[in-house]
């Protein structure tokens, strides 16, 4: 195979910022590093190594603390009896505002079910009728009956069970604990690895290297950009962030999906809080007002199983109308039996917080929750940066669109991660020894203090949360942009930054994706989707049927532009087949 060519706009290898971090003291050599340890990155890691691939996982709590865990409802695909992949098809194209990319969708809803029956091959176990067929639900914006789950409510967790345990029998190298720090780059700027940190005691400590031609990207979502979200402490952007550094795109980072139901602990309460499923809502739970009103019936015809954008709405607009900080989940017609049988985790997270939804009604606001966009991709998982491959929520396949169907992130990681296993091994790219330039050669990116981390989330919470406005953007750009500036001018005039540590490297992580989220929303000037615009508040398909792609100078400015049409240009010649 030719080496590719240099992306349009590319910066030479030795020009790209890297974080101010200490050179790394040990190495690893492999065929491909896989950064994340969720549905996706191990599926990914499983593939490579059953090809024949030596394969190295990082991840940075344990194998089994990131965001799948945390995923209650369940994974959607056509498996039911009188579903198709057509069905599917149409209501995630219905919920994608517009925006998906049909062909991306395509690929997802087909080969949805035979990678889901893989997965069950694997060792997942889902729940299941007394006739041995699958159990099914609904959720918000499917027609159909399309949700496998397992322990009620604990399917991420039955997932990442499995998942771990298959890459333990099978003895993958893992380094847990390890934050991902950069990409390391050959002279062509091809990829050659990753720095990492690793924390606490073990085989390795401190700063080291992965040096790999393909590194997949797996590192889960961005939520702890703002002050409330479902996502666990570690969802800092970590992989769009170093994505960025690398020369990568990113699109459709403005559409953050808020998930409606989240537990309400307070206008104040910040950090990780707990989900109260929209598969309570597909069982039959009504969201209700302060007086037991169903506000949602008349403004879509799924009422409360409308797609998430329109009931996150819905909830806003009945919380203004009532000046009221929360509405209410009603579910206490389904009973004690079937609450402790079909949602236990739910249940036992509610009464952690004195609350008992078997006798009454849970109060819910929306927060942080899905990122739809992140590292722009092609439909085999490859990036505008040659060898870097991404997957999972910190993807941008083009299947999500402006607003995520619920459900489907289980699914596309699972199906987008197979689809790069089999392309790294297709092109023979890990038959390629990497040669990292010293990472001495590129400019370090100045650090934030750790209490900078506090700051942007107020910002963003503020300014760029589900209510937006020019206004508000641009007051949130502002001040985040004070903070950029502040770090970098404390670096230029005396190259002091803050200490290289976790705390300041997730810090500086987080101020980069909201930068490049706030800049996304500014641009686009309508409401679609979860990109709820004040002062814009209709969708006009004529100016903005559009993607807005964003990417990082090597002077640290962004670059923003939006597509001509509603189909992603290529990624790389690389992403032609050769």
């Amino acid at each position: 195979m030719r080496p590719p060519a240099a992306h349009p706009g590319a910066a030479a290898p030795g020009t790209r910022p890297r974080l101010h971090a200490p050179a790394p003291g040990w190495s690893i050599d492999a065929d491909v590093v896989v950064v994340g340890s969720g549905v996706a990155g191990l599926t990914a890691a499983l593939r490579c190594e059953a090809a024949g691939l030596t394969t190295v996982v990082v991840t940075k709590a344990r194998l089994d603390d990131g965001s799948t865990r945390w995923a209650q409802g369940g994974i959607a695909a056509a498996l039911g009896e009188g579903d198709t992949p057509a069905q599917h098809l149409d209501d995630t194209l219905v919920a994608g505002a517009g925006l998906c990319d049909e062909e991306a969708v395509r690929i997802l809803v087909t080969e949805g079910p035979d990678a889901v029956r893989r997965l069950i091959a694997t060792g997942a176990r889902f729940d299941a009728s007394t006739d041995g067929d699958l159990e099914l639900t609904r959720e918000g914006g499917h027609h159909r009956r399309r949700i496998a789950h397992a322990g009620g409510d604990a399917t991420g967790a039955e997932i990442s069970r499995a998942l771990v345990e298959a890459v333990r029998a099978r003895g993958l190298r893992t380094v847990e604990n390890a934050l991902v720090l950069d990409l390391l780059t050959d002279a062509e700027g091809r990829t050659a690895g990753v720095t990492l940190h690793v924390m606490g005691e073990g085989q390795h400590d401190g700063v080291g290297a992965v040096h790999a031609p393909a590194v997949v990207l797996a590192t889960g979502g961005m939520g702890q950009v703002f002050s409330a979200t479902t996502n666990p402490a570690v969802s800092t952007g970590d992989g769009v962030a170093l994505a960025l550094r690398a020369g990568a795109e990113v699109g459709d980072l403005e559409f953050v999906q808020f998930h409606p139901t989240v537990l309400f602990l307070g206008a104040d309460a910040e950090g990780q809080q707990p989900l109260v499923s929209e598969a309570v809502r597909g069982e039959g739970a009504h969201l209700v007002d302060a007086d037991g009103v169903r506000f949602m019936l008349g403004q879509h015809e799924l009422a409360e199983l409308a797609p998430r954008d329109i009931v996150a709405k819905g909830i806003m607009r009945r919380m203004r109308e009532t000046d009221t900080e929360h509405m209410y989940l009603d579910a206490r017609h389904f009973g004690a039996e079937m609450w402790e049988r079909r949602f236990p985790t739910i249940l036992a997270a509610c009464r952690a917080h004195g609350i008992d939804p078997v006798t009454e009604p849970v109060p819910v606001a929306p927060a942080a929750h899905y990122a739809s966009g992140g590292v722009r991709t092609d439909s085999h998982g490859r990036t505008t940066v040659p060898g870097l491959y991404a997957c999972g929520e910190v993807a941008c396949t083009g299947v999500h669109g402006a607003n995520r169907l619920a459900s489907n992130s289980l699914l596309e990681g699972l199906v987008y991660a197979e689809r790069i296993a089999a392309d790294i091994v297709r092109t023979g790219l890990h038959a390629r020894v990497p040669q990292p330039l010293p990472t001495s050669q590129r400019p370090a990116h100045p650090l934030l203090p750790p209490e900078a981390r506090f700051a942007v989330q107020r910002i963003m919470t503020r300014g760029a949360g589900v209510l937006r406005s020019e206004a508000s953007l641009a007051e949130a750009a502002d001040r985040l942009h004070r903070l950029h500036a502040d770090a970098r001018d404390a670096l230029d005039e005396n190259g002091k930054t803050a200490e290289p540590g976790v705390d300041t490297w997730e810090a500086t992580n987080l101020l980069c994706v909201a930068r490049v989220l706030v800049a996304a929303a500014r641009q686009r000037e309508e409401t679609r989707g979860c990109h709820w615009r004040e002062d814009r508040p209709e969708r006009d398909d004529t100016a903005w049927r559009r993607h807005i792609v964003v990417r990082l100078n090597p002077d640290r400015s962004l670059a923003v532009r939006t597509t001509d049409t509603t189909d992603f240009p290529p990624t790389l010649p690389q992403a032609q087949e050769q």
